[in-house]
């Protein structure tokens, strides 16, 4: 009896050791325990599919070099926080509100939504989105779903919320779909540039302070980038002596340096416990722009799809036949990266060293805090 008992206890431990040695490795954990993404459609994966828009991109050829095709990611592969994901060592992309439950909810939610501006209006001319404000209440249900999860525990959710990373890129929206239309919006004429700025600046923070309240300590706010240089700005300027819409830049740079800002005194005290991290996002597509051949970009000034002069006027259509090598382009259409630039944007800003790309430090060194 003692005999097969041993016997059967041995054949109990190979077949642990030959199921372990078919398993091989086990993939390690992401550096945060979840990822949430608030934005427009520099980062949105798919929320905008189902409502009426035509700010919208599930249809080829967008995705023509993302494993599951076109989900909704205005660009021809990867976006930015996709990149940044698998940087934090995450397996999965980070999936849209849109199609995201519980348990799944507990590693991080994107809520970033194409045309979607910090002003509610913002966006309007293209239909349907989600604002920053429905996001940041997007988020607030994600909330009341996980409390549930941890039965009531608010204390294991404010731990849990605590030591993830939450990013957040607004703005350029704001700009490129409401302050520079004068024929749709009235805010140009409202507002100087630096009035406007600071208008902004006044709903963003309150805003980011409804995240903090509801658990967001480790937080990523991303500058305007280099808007006045993108295809579509381009193709409808008609500028002397610089290839840029510099008007246009201006103005972008009087956000920046007030969100920057923002940003000190969030940590100087006025979210305590809270770490804010500001990414110059101008001065990084502004050092693609300028060294594009060091980073292998031979085309910077027109899209790999679209319709018109710098292929900026009209965006990438249902089926267009894209550029051959998306690698060369800096753009994929007359707004978006492509998945090259969105790679190289996401390793400056997750291991820089320099704070004129990430103040007071990198996300790799805020998620080891």
């Amino acid at each position: 009896m003692m005999k097969s008992f041993m016997e059967l206890v041995l054949f109990v431990i190979l077949v642990l050791l030959k199921s372990t040695a078919k398993a091989g490795p086990q993939p390690q954990e992401p550096q945060v325990p979840c990822f949430f993404i608030f934005g427009d459609s520099l980062v949105d994966s798919g929320n905008n599919n189902g409502i009426l828009t035509l700010a919208r991109a599930n249809y080829r050829p967008y995705g023509i070099d993302f494993p599951r095709g076109s989900t909704g990611r205005f660009t021809n592969g990867r976006t930015y926080v996709d990149a940044l994901a698998q940087l934090l060592g995450f397996q999965n992309y980070t999936p849209p509100y849109a199609r995201t439950r519980v348990p799944t909810l507990l590693r991080g939610v994107n809520y970033a939504s194409g045309a979607a501006g910090i002003r509610d209006e913002t966006g309007n001319n293209l239909g349907d989105h989600m604002s920053m404000n429905q996001q940041v209440s997007n988020f607030a249900n994600t909330v009341v779903q996980m409390r549930r999860y941890f039965r009531g525990d608010t204390n294991a959710l404010n731990s849990h919320l605590s030591k993830c990373i939450f990013y957040s890129g607004m703005g350029s929206n704001d700009y490129l779909n409401n302050y520079y239309m004068p024929n749709y919006y009235s805010t140009s004429s409202d507002y100087t540039p630096k009035a406007y700025a600071t208008a902004l600046l006044q709903d963003y923070s309150r805003q980011l302070m409804k995240i903090y309240e509801r658990g967001a300590r480790k937080v990523v706010v991303t500058g305007v980038g280099q808007i006045g240089c993108i295809p579509y700005e381009l193709a409808r300027y008609n500028g002397n002596g610089s290839r840029c819409n510099e008007d246009i830049n201006k103005a972008i740079n009087i956000f920046n340096t007030g969100l920057r800002e923002l940003v000190g005194r969030f940590n100087n005290g006025q979210l305590p416990g809270a770490k804010f991290v500001f990414l110059d996002s101008y001065q990084s597509t502004k050092d693609l722009y300028l060294n594009a051949a060091s980073y292998g970009f031979e085309v910077i000034d027109k899209g790999c799809c679209g319709v018109g002069r710098n292929n900026g006027q009209i965006t990438c259509l249902p089926l267009q036949e894209p550029c051959d090598d998306r690698r060369k382009y800096l753009f994929w259409d007359a707004f978006h990266p492509t998945e090259v630039a969105n790679i190289l944007l996401a390793k400056k800003s997750y291991s820089s060293k320099s704070q004129s790309y990430a103040y007071p430090m990198n996300i790799q060194q805020l998620a080891m805090l």
